[in-house]
């Protein structure tokens, strides 16, 4: 904990602090400290029961995955509440679960919107790399009826599964990019020079067309 709070950077912070995170940690430092400790679930469940988000993120670096049962990690999802140590405890450690499906499930089903958005994460995931035994359709129907008027942080995540569908399944692409249009979810997004828009339609745009540069060389 001393060592993390000599890497507190009050600039860091301010940045961190405009998109709703309470650390101030150069990420890039943290993955080195990560990196020298190594994994250790020991330390790992300590750091995280700080509640500190610095200390949370090493956890979330240096911890075993498959270690944390399907309530812990339900409890810990429940008490990351800042956008950053959500991701990462969705990306880093939730995926690589053997309880990454039986969340899903329970969380898209959740009305905490925070809680939702996990389980809309995890719903993204399978249809980029196991789509076997998803509704597609279904799925863009939820889309279609809920996606305009959710909260952000979920809006955010159904608009991503959107993209990923379109992207990824040819045979619903036409209808994710109509959706996209119709729906003008994020059309204004401020979007950095040499990033994709997360508007759908140019999103899927840009990733098929690459996807078919990379095909053609």
């Amino acid at each position: 904990m001393a060592e993390l709070a000599g890497l507190e950077d009050p600039k860091v912070r301010a940045v961190n602090e405009r998109h709703g995170d309470d650390h101030g940690v150069n990420l890039g430092k943290l993955r080195a400290l990560a990196k020298r400790l190594k994994t250790q679930q020991d330390l790992a469940c300590r750091l995280w029961e700080t509640g500190d988000s610095s200390a949370r993120l090493l956890a979330l670096l240096i911890c075993r995955p498959k270690a944390f049962g399907r309530d812990e990690l339900d409890v810990m999802l429940r008490a990351a509440r800042t956008p950053k140590v959500h991701d990462w405890l969705v990306n880093y450690v939730v995926k690589k679960s053997p309880h990454a499906e039986e969340l899903r499930l329970a969380w898209c089903a959740d009305p905490d919107p925070v809680v939702a958005s996990a389980g809309w994460a995890l719903t993204t995931e399978r249809v980029a790399k196991k789509p076997e035994g998803l509704d597609l359709s279904g799925l863009l129907d939820v889309i279609e009826a809920e996606m305009k008027d959710a909260p952000d942080r979920l809006q955010w995540a159904m608009n991503h599964c959107l993209a990923q569908i379109g992207i990824t399944h040819a045979e619903h692409r036409t209808r994710a990019v109509e959706m996209g249009e119709r729906l003008q979810v994020l059309k204004d997004y401020p979007t950095p020079p040499g990033c994709t828009s997360p508007f759908a339609p140019v999103w899927i745009e840009e990733m098929v067309r690459r996807q078919a540069g990379r095909t053609a060389t």
